[in-house]
């Protein structure tokens, strides 16, 4: 039988010494060697820093940053912990720079007196890692991926027997009732319960990873590389930017919420991106099903609101409840079918350009062939089918125009090998999201306080972009989405 033993603060500590104490010369130096934050930090942060009082600070801008960015790398949960590391071990304190360790209020005010200029930080990693992600894998470094989750605040419906009493008391509710299969009590108790925490009505009610909680949500863009180009933060401050958003609706079901929320929220969060990094031009869209409206199709394909650019191509999974009207007989990824066989798809030919410069997809009779003449030395088409449609000897052929139906067409055919390869790269901003809640230990953070969540939100992002950057200065892409190899 295999015994487990629970993990105290002192196993975790002695861990995480043994790492430092083995380690210190390899790794730390390569942070001291290749990362310069002289060259990171906007002047105008340190401005505001140095100026922000009347006498010389005690600990240095360099310092409390190095010491937040350490805590992310080495994935420690509590800022108090990072003090205990800081105060037990010489060569981290000396590494960041402090000759005295700062107590947590300092590690606090510091997050919620400087957000706005740790987001500026952010940015001017995003500018700096932009040509070494298109140095790696252009192809994915013009993709863009969008998808959004919440960070769990510390308020009293997070604890499980808020939601658990709730979901208990419905159940012996329809029990006593003689309900039907076809309640769902956990989505009763997702309509029963309040849409926001008591303390804060920004702490909204969520259903993420299979169980309810009440977070503070996040949007995250990353590249097809699954590196970070965009945080959004959706408070108050963010509604405020764009008044047009209206997300206080709330339905009976979690999942139709979400999607709701999340296609409400793609627009308006691009557009912050774009903004902030004018000179970033992706070619590529990819989302989920939740996109999946025309409203949207036009904007990311042909709309002028990211600064006057556009997306090539939108890959973006038919939502099953919608269908696609068309003149044809298609399949649920919008490709013609026979018109006698509904089994038999159209081959497709690719893309044509009229000479007025609309492009168009081509297709033809799924038994269409190629005969050639040896006389000639050419060949032409041939239908074989045994019941054509139609009396031309090449087969039946169908040009669509996307322009015509964006949702059907979205600049890719769905279904193809390109559509397919694709779109299995969108997983990467789910494994971004993960990465940020595990390893940067985004979750379960002990504090319901909006602006210290939203600054260890910015923390975590800078920190995977120095990663990135560190990986290219030393000539090792393979880590850009962790260096912790680098300290195992």
């Amino acid at each position: 039988m295999i015994t487990y033993k629970q993990l105290t603060l002192a196993d975790i500590f002695e861990n995480c010494q043994e790492i430092l104490d083995s380690d210190k010369p390899a790794f730390l130096s390569l942070l001291e060697n290749y990362i310069d934050l002289d060259s990171i930090v906007p002047i105008s942060f340190r401005n505001h820093f140095y100026a922000s009082t009347g006498r010389t600070r005690k600990y240095s801008l360099n310092s409390m940053l190095w010491a937040l960015i350490i805590q992310r790398i080495f994935s420690i949960p509590t800022d108090s912990l990072l003090l205990v590391f800081l105060h037990y071990s010489k060569e981290l304190r000396d590494f960041c720079g402090f000759s005295k360790v700062p107590d947590a209020s300092k590690i606090t005010r510091f997050k919620q007196d400087f957000l706005s200029d740790l987001q500026s930080v952010f940015e001017n990693l995003v500018d700096l890692t932009e040509p070494i992600c298109h140095e790696i894998d252009s192809a994915k470094a013009d993709m863009t991926i969008f998808d959004t989750s919440g960070i769990e605040a510390f308020v009293t419906e997070n604890n499980p027997k808020y939601a658990n009493k709730v979901i208990k008391q419905l159940k012996a509710y329809a029990k006593a009732n003689n309900f039907d299969s076809n309640y769902d009590p956990y989505k009763a108790a997702y309509g029963s319960m309040p849409s926001h925490a008591a303390s804060n009505d920004q702490i909204k009610q969520l259903y993420v990873d299979g169980h309810f909680c009440y977070v503070y949500k996040i949007g995250i863009v990353t590249n097809g590389l699954g590196i970070i180009r965009h945080l959004d933060f959706y408070n108050k401050d963010f509604l405020a930017n764009h008044p047009e958003l209206k997300l206080n609706k709330k339905s009976h079901s979690p999942d139709d919420d979400k999607s709701i929320h999340d296609a409400r929220l793609l627009i308006p969060t691009l557009i912050d991106f774009f903004k902030s990094h004018p000179l970033i031009n992706p070619k590529s869209f990819l989302g989920d099903a939740a996109f999946d409206s025309m409203g949207i199709y036009k904007t990311l394909l042909c709309g002028d609101s990211f600064n006057n650019n556009h997306f090539d191509k939108a890959f973006i999974p038919l939502n099953a409840r919608s269908s696609i009207k068309s003149e044809y007989v298609i399949n649920e990824d919008g490709i013609p079918c026979c018109p006698n066989d509904s089994t038999l798809l159209m081959k497709s030919e690719g893309i044509t350009t009229t000479k007025a410069g609309i492009k168009k997809y081509k297709f033809v009779c799924p038994k269409m062939i190629w005969d050639y003449n040896p006389q000639t030395q050419r060949a032409h088409r041939k239908c074989t089918c045994e019941n054509p449609c139609t009396d031309s000897k090449c087969g039946r052929m169908i040009y669509i125009y996307p322009e015509q139906d964006l949702r059907a067409y979205p600049g890719a055919l769905r279904g193809t090998d390109e559509w397919n390869s694709t779109y299995k790269i969108r997983t990467t901003v789910e494994r971004s999201i993960n990465h940020f809640k595990d390893s940067f230990c985004l979750a379960g953070r002990k504090t319901q306080n909006e602006k210290t969540l939203h600054a260890d939100l910015i923390l975590s992002g800078i920190t995977q972009l120095i990663t990135v950057v560190l990986a290219d200065k030393i000539h090792h892409h393979e880590y850009i989405r962790s260096i912790k190899p680098l300290i195992a």
